[in-house]
């Protein structure tokens, strides 16, 4: 299905709306992290297939699919733990410094580089970031931000494999992969942790699996053969802006003053440093998945 730049950043938008009810319904499930993660997966995977075989698309499976795949799996397992382990705030603002990731995956690994200015932009958000472990914390939730920041980790991973798939087929085939391995994870876990069933856990874990996991992973397979990393990283922001609203209306949870400060720092700064960039691609080349990150000038 071909998607015009445009309506991409509009299934970009609609994806993260629908990513934000997460942690709310993460909270709500009393089961192992793992399990809800598995589970959900689970039940996305249904959503995936029954798109591949309405558009008849057949399944890829190479090192890149792979490997995009093993990253989606590794950030839902811990992006659902640091979640219970610690404020929805904390877990989504600190697995949002993707962006910085990605630019510190291109230096390291790909060969890219970067001007000073973007130098102290990671700063800003390293110490943005340090914010969050002032607050006086459990060892729960300290454990909780170093497990975010992993999910974090492995976000920029995937956003840097997804632009390496050259279609549709093998992005939605890496998706599936991911929450295959998922599932293969954290399903089996359920026979061996405290598992209650419940009217309301039942619910939560649909609405995970199809309204805030199946869909939206849909839609983000579609808006990324238009939407470069950097620009799916941009419009993500929508995600951490909104997930700790939900939670706190519902849970009444709230983060600590300096993960408050801290967040905001980091959101912010992400925010322009990604607009910035994003304005200097699309003047050098038309907004497209541009090949290569020296092409784009995104972060890939």
């Amino acid at each position: 299905m071909s998607v015009s730049p445009k309506r991409a950043m509009l299934l970009m938008a609609a994806c993260s709306c629908l990513w934000s009810i997460g942690g709310l319904f993460i909270k709500l499930i009393p089961w192992n992290p793992l399990v809800i993660s598995g589970c959900r997966s689970f039940i996305a995977i249904f959503v995936f297939a029954g798109y591949l075989l309405f558009r008849r698309e057949h399944f890829v499976f190479n090192r890149n699919v792979f490997l995009c795949g093993a990253a989606l799996c590794c950030t839902l397992l811990l992006f659902v733990t640091a979640t219970k382990l610690t404020t929805a705030a904390n877990a989504i603002i600190l697995q949002s410094a993707s962006p910085i990731f990605i630019m510190l995956i291109s230096v390291l690994f790909l060969g890219g580089s970067y001007r000073r200015s973007e130098y102290v932009v990671v700063g800003i958000v390293l110490a943005g970031i340090g914010l969050f472990f002032l607050d006086q914390l459990s060892p729960g939730s300290l454990v909780g931000n170093l497990v975010a920041l992993g999910s974090g980790i492995s976000l920029a991973v995937m956003y840097v494999f997804t632009g390496r798939l050259p279609d549709e087929a093998s992005s939605m085939s890496a998706l599936l992969t991911g929450h295959a391995l998922t599932a293969l994870v954290g399903v089996p876990l359920a026979f061996v942790t405290p598992t209650p069933i419940t009217s309301q856990a039942i619910l939560s874990i649909l609405i995970l699996g199809i309204i805030q996991l199946g869909i939206p992973y849909v839609l983000y397979g579609l808006a990324s053969r238009a939407c470069p990393p950097l620009y799916c990283s941009l419009i993500g922001m929508l995600e951490p802006l909104l997930n700790p609203v939900w939670v706190f209306l519902v849970v009444g949870e709230k983060p600590g003053f300096f993960a408050l400060i801290g967040g905001i720092i980091v959101l912010f700064t992400v925010a322009v440093w990604c607009a910035v960039s994003a304005k200097a691609a699309a003047e050098s080349v038309p907004v497209s998945r541009a090949g290569s990150s020296e092409d784009s000038g995104d972060c890939r």
